[in-house]
């Protein structure tokens, strides 16, 4: 997007680190906080004792507090307590616990089926499989025992909470702590207020994300919160990109030389291809079901998935892991149904740079970005930049996605926007507040100052 010298990099570093930094203090600067103090929590709930869950308890047990995990059967406690133990065993055998150390937490750790035994709890979390209405019968569960005053929260990473919270007589109880995966590890917490939350709620989750040592936002309810929204349309572009030329590994090798850890079909490996595979076919079904215009939709990833490809789990997916290597080996025949799709779409493939990827890549992001903020799913662009930073390995020296749009200029990125517009009006028609920014010659640091 333009040329820069060795010093105007280190100083656009600097400015970039600066930025993240003053980002994470200000995103806990929330109105609830101001509004209400939290309400005390020494116990709590985990309903769900896979992956997620059991990263969520090692989370609140090692802040200190009591967790009872709830699950269906004997077979899937036992399953979950393993998930929980693995953790402390490897660290143990790091040498970075004690086995007392670890005797001493699991103290504070009781495994159950029973819904009664979590009636005393004071926050419950539910992190069940991904499906609405096995959440709203969890959901009509805790608010049959869980006592009066509990704070009830919903680990969905994109499920409607209003309608989740509508099913209980206490939505005022009801919020979203959107943890990522490993929880345990992973510092982003996206804290996701429905309509009908109390600010005492809003601020426990904050308290609650602060105990945890974790990072939290503040993020509205919509199908994807701030990140896995703005995820979709980027994870979009990139499909585009891949039809109209660029293979996944040139486009994954382009996102890791901007600076991140990982390429977009890297990362659908390592989390599931299934996972995509299920949100795709839920949005294009609504979508369909609405009468929205009809966006392009690349059916590559839907190919794969169709062959019982789901990425690491299964050996392959964009990639090959061959003996369950962990680092993936480009694919032929990946490549074979990337071309057969292009064809069947009438595509003429052509040649893509490193830096018309990524030009594509982030005004993708960007636009989402101004999307998000300007119907206040995000307070601020420092929020969509601290859930970037946290959760999805922006590059920190870069500042965030729209730390980043206004270090390049956002004339730039809408002159990029509209040049893109000419191949496919609907996907990159700009938002207003990126044109209403550049039209008043301000940035989104403005609005940050501003809030």
């Amino acid at each position: 997007m333009r040329i820069e010298t060795e010093a105007s990099v280190d100083s656009s570093q600097q400015e970039g680190l600066a930025h993240a930094l003053f980002a994470e203090r200000e995103a806990a600067n929330i109105p609830e906080a101001s509004a209400a103090a939290p309400r005390p929590v020494a116990a709590i709930a985990v309903i769900g004792g896979g992956t997620m869950g059991a990263g969520i308890t090692v989370s609140a047990l090692d802040a200190g507090l009591h967790v009872t995990m709830i699950e269906r059967d004997q077979d899937s406690l036992a399953r979950g307590q393993k998930n929980v133990e693995k953790v402390y065993d490897g660290l143990i055998a790091k040498g970075r616990m004690t086995p007392e150390a670890k005797a001493a937490t699991l103290a504070r750790y009781t495994p159950s089926t029973a819904y009664g035994d979590i009636q005393d709890v004071d926050l419950v979390i539910e992190a069940v499989f991904e499906d609405i209405e096995v959440k709203k019968a969890v959901f009509k569960e805790l608010d049959r025992v869980c006592k009066p005053g509990a704070v009830l929260a919903t680990n969905t990473s994109y499920l409607d909470i209003d309608a989740i919270a509508a099913v209980t007589g206490r939505p005022q109880d009801v919020i979203g702590l959107h943890f990522f995966s490993p929880a345990h590890i992973m510092k982003l917490l996206e804290i996701v207020v429905p309509a009908r939350v109390s600010a005492d709620v809003v601020a426990t989750a904050f308290a609650l994300a602060q105990r945890m040592k974790k990072i939290p936002v503040r993020a509205g309810v919509c199908d994807g919160f701030i990140g896995n929204r703005i995820l979709a349309v980027y994870k979009q572009a990139a499909d585009y990109l891949m039809e109209d030329g660029a293979s996944p590994y040139e486009i994954d090798e382009a996102v890791r030389g901007f600076g991140y850890p990982m390429g977009p079909f890297q990362v659908t490996d390592l989390a599931g291809g299934d996972i995509g595979w299920a949100t795709r076919k839920r949005r294009r079904a609504a979508l369909l079901a609405s009468g929205a215009p009809k966006a392009r939709y690349v059916e590559v990833a839907d190919r794969i998935c169709e062959r019982g490809w789901f990425g690491q789990k299964t050996g392959r997916g964009f990639y090959l892991y061959p003996q369950g290597t962990r680092v993936g080996q480009p694919d032929p025949e990946v490549l074979a149904i990337v071309q057969a799709e292009r064809a069947k779409k009438g595509v003429t493939p052509r040649q893509f740079t490193p830096g018309e990827i990524m030009r594509r890549y982030m005004a993708a992001m960007i636009n989402e970005g101004a999307k998000v903020v300007q119907e206040g799913i995000a307070l601020r662009p420092l929020d969509v930049d601290v859930t970037f930073l946290s959760g999805y390995g922006f590059p920190r020296h870069r500042g965030g996605p729209m730390k980043y749009a206004d270090m390049v200029g956002l004339p730039r990125v809408l002159a990029d926007l509209r040049e893109f517009a000419q191949e496919d009006p609907l996907f990159w028609k700009p938002a207003p507040l990126l044109e209403k920014l550049v039209a008043e010659g301000r940035n989104f640091d403005s609005l940050n100052e501003a809030s």
